[in-house]
């Protein structure tokens, strides 16, 4: 019996949508394949994903070579929505896929915000021409995707922001101040400037008073130079047309150590960009949504900043 490409396809779908199923059952729409074709990828055979699970979802996972988008689309949609793409911490080795991922993404979908979770490469010579900007063309492309299709999922093309955790925040810093940086060629003609950015005890600088030595070892390399360490320091990067900016740090955070937010907060305040840094008492590094001491109250705050701002 001959199977037809439309069978063909329609089963490749099916199999994709059951692999899809095994990641959440909950308020996700679906996962995506972020790219058709990964650019600048070095096939590397021996190189798999190593995602840990827990009654079948996924908590954390490294090894990332081939990146995705999990869509979180509000159940009761509304016209001209905001949307946020997140980018989980994990010291550019791995990404706290749950706690700083999936339950972020519920959380904005109960304030009635779209969210897609970014599970971006980790930087790694093995899978990448350049490991440098391999997690930031995920990031650039992300911001793309969703803006060009905004119109499928009632979002204004005009609020898409950007959210990171730790090393994420990296990610999502570089996203807010790289955003012109030619680095691939996109399909999309649309920008990959995202239209607010939410940094959350976020790495934000590589330079080695500050920094956090895991996240610029894993991004950069073992002895980057004077040059690189400046690129990827983003609170030098700030212009007058950085996004405005929600920051978030705790004062006893030793991982990431606040003058990272602190730094960033100033540069956005001497350019002129509209920006709101909260620096908790007590919280440490890590909390995720919260936890028990100030911290905790950082989602309330966020959701201010955000409907202040007009994007909820």
């Amino acid at each position: 019996m001959k199977t037809t490409k439309t069978q063909f396809s329609r089963g490749i779908t099916l199999s994709f949508l059951l692999f899809s199923g095994l990641f959440s059952m909950s308020a996700q729409n679906q996962v995506i394949p972020l790219w058709d074709k990964i650019p600048d990828e070095v096939k590397a055979g021996n190189y798999k994903e190593k995602p840990e699970l827990k009654d079948g979802k996924v908590q954390s996972t490294s090894q990332v070579s081939i990146p995705t988008l999990s869509i979180f689309i509000p159940k009761e949609a509304k016209p001209n929505q905001t949307a946020v793409v997140i980018c989980p911490g994990g010291g550019y080795t791995h990404l706290a896929f749950d706690k700083e991922g999936t339950k972020v993404a519920e959380w904005f979908n109960s304030l009635g915000i779209a969210a897609f979770v970014l599970k971006y490469r980790m930087p790694t010579d093995l899978t990448m021409k350049n490991k440098n900007v391999g997690p930031l063309q995920d990031a650039q492309e992300a911001i793309r995707y969703v803006r060009q299709n905004a119109a499928k999922w009632n979002i204004d093309p005009n609020k898409v922001g950007i959210l990171g955790f730790s090393a994420g925040g990296h990610l999502a810093s570089t996203a807010s101040t790289h955003y012109d940086d030619k680095i691939y060629e996109s399909a999309y003609k649309v920008s990959a400037r995202p239209d607010f950015s939410l940094l959350i005890y976020p790495v934000i600088s590589m330079e080695n008073e500050i920094t956090h030595k895991g996240s610029q070892t894993n991004l950069l390399g073992e002895n980057p130079s004077k040059e690189l360490i400046d690129s990827f320091s983003n609170e030098k990067k700030v212009t007058s047309q950085t996004p405005p900016t929600f920051l978030i740090h705790a004062t006893d955070d030793t991982v990431v150590i606040p003058e990272n937010s602190i730094n960033y907060y100033l540069a956005l305040k001497k350019n002129g960009v509209s920006a709101e840094l909260h620096i908790y008492e007590k919280g440490g590094h890590g909390f995720g949504l919260g936890v028990a001491d100030t911290s905790k109250f950082w989602t309330r705050d966020c959701a201010e900043w955000l409907k202040s701002n007009g994007y909820n």
